[in-house]
């Protein structure tokens, strides 16, 4: 099957690429650097040309509310046009979020993420969305986003981030499988209190920065409560723990 790869040469679209290729499905990584522009709508009716599916793991170049908003409309409206194309025939049609979006509406982030979901589940086509938790390759962003000086401001809630390899892998199922026309969570194997979390992430660099542990503390700008980042039961959990994935990363694997 052919399937298109929307932000292909990404952190994830890169990894579901080799993936999906090992399977043996024809997997066209699709991105500005191949001459698909979502923006634009540039090569894109092309590349969906003969897709039996589209997952789409673009991220917005900017974290900013309106931004991120602009970004999601244009990019998705602009694909499920030409997914919904009769030369197209897409059957399936899956898109990477965030676990939680919809319970943090204070980030301007989240609240594009949910106006993408809502057009794809309003397009009529065939679909599946994938929430996933933090990526263990984004924690030192968080930290470094809640530091006040030498000081880093985290809120004590549960968190259960996952690795990149392991959000891939999950998308990779999703889409080879029939649309679910709905939510499929997915997490790590590890809850962790997200200030715990940062003194790990330190201690782990030999960083000097305190943490400390704020109930107020917001997540990019979002107030959070104890289950805002962590996946309901049910919920599909990955294999890889946080130590696993050090270990892997620090011998270059």
């Amino acid at each position: 099957m052919k399937i298109v790869v929307i932000g292909g040469s990404g952190l994830i679209g890169s990894k579901l690429v080799k993936i999906l290729d090992a399977q043996g499905h024809e997997a066209v990584a699709a991105s500005p650097k191949t001459g698909v522009n979502t923006l634009t709508g540039e090569g894109v009716a092309e590349a969906l040309t003969g897709a039996g599916a589209v997952v789409d793991v673009s991220n917005s170049p900017s974290l900013e509310g309106s931004a991120a908003l602009e970004f999601f409309e244009t990019s998705t409206r602009n694909l499920l046009a030409a997914a919904a194309a009769a030369d197209a025939g897409v059957g399936h049609y899956v898109a990477l979020s965030v676990v939680g979006s919809e319970r943090l509406p204070d980030s301007g982030y989240m609240r594009a993420k949910v106006a993408q979901e809502q057009l794809i589940a309003a397009s009529g086509l065939p679909y599946s969305l994938v929430h996933a938790t933090q990526f263990f390759e984004f924690l030192q962003g968080i930290v470094d986003a809640a530091t006040d000086g030498d000081t880093v401001h985290l809120a004590p809630v549960l968190i259960q981030p996952m690795a990149a390899d392991d959000v891939a892998a999950a998308v990779a199922e999703v889409v080879v499988g029939a649309p679910t026309y709905a939510v499929v969570e997915v997490g790590g194997p590890e809850q962790f209190r997200l200030d715990e979390l940062g003194r790990s992430v330190l201690d782990a660099q030999r960083d000097t920065r305190s943490v400390v542990g704020d109930p107020g503390a917001r997540y990019f700008g979002a107030a959070v409560a104890e289950r805002s980042l962590v996946p309901a039961d049910g919920a599909r959990i990955a294999g890889t723990r946080l130590d696993e994935w050090r270990t892997r990363t620090s011998n270059g694997q």
